[in-house]
């Protein structure tokens, strides 16, 4: 598993970060609305946004595949430097089968594109870990979410004590306003010059509905 210089087009968005880091978990159920969370009946399916646990393509049991930038996987596509789809059985995976390291051979980024309503207010969910070889550093790994391009979070986890059996998964969250019938999703390793970067899975959009994250 192998930083990226990430150059998305920027489009103004408004973000506000949900507080606190997200609460550690071992291998969490894929459900909608989880109490970490706004409240179920408070968010509705997102248009098109799909494989948020990042199972397709498949790959080969007990291995990676990694991507380039300009590479596609699923609905995902790598924007800059490369990542490490990882397959089933290599580590824990917070949900499903498969998990994506932020790292390649150096950090990199994906991005989705789905559909949006202009004006309204959107929350991305999704677990974190990171690539718990020790005897690649850093220990600390960082990263950020990117909306239209946009900062709206910054990452980190330290893998100290984490093990391929026990990756530690925790739930973050971040909220967003968009501008447009379309938005871009965006997560990226800033954790440069090291084929071991963030890990991220289970990543969920939902739409509030106005009686939520006020």
């Amino acid at each position: 598993m192998r930083a990226i210089g990430t150059s998305l087009t920027a489009t103004t968005a408004a973000a506000v970060l949900i507080a606190g880091a997200g609460t550690a978990m071992a291998a969490p159920a894929h459900t909608t609305g989880r109490a970490s969370g706004p409240a179920a009946s408070s968010l509705s399916a997102v248009s098109r946004f799909d494989d948020g646990s990042f199972e397709s393509p498949k790959v080969k049991a007990n291995t990676f595949d990694e991507f380039a930038a300009g590479q596609s996987f699923g609905p995902w596509r790598v924007t800059s430097g490369n990542v490490d789809l990882i397959g089933a059985g290599y580590w824990q995976a917070a949900e499903g089968d498969q998990s994506l390291d932020l790292n390649g051979s150096d950090a990199g980024a994906v991005s989705q594109t789905f559909t949006t309503k202009a004006g309204s207010r959107y929350t991305v969910t999704y677990s974190l870990a990171g690539n718990p070889e020790l005897d690649r550093v850093p220990v600390l790994k960082t990263g950020k979410v990117l909306v239209d391009g946009q900062n709206v979070q910054g990452f980190s986890f330290d893998v100290t004590g984490k093990t391929k059996a026990n990756m530690g998964y925790v739930r973050r969250q971040v909220t967003f306003v968009a501008t447009g019938p379309s938005t871009t999703l965006t997560f990226a390793s800033t954790t440069l010059h090291s084929p071991t970067g963030p890990v991220v899975d289970d990543v969920t959009v939902e739409r509030c509905k106005p009686d939520c994250c006020d």
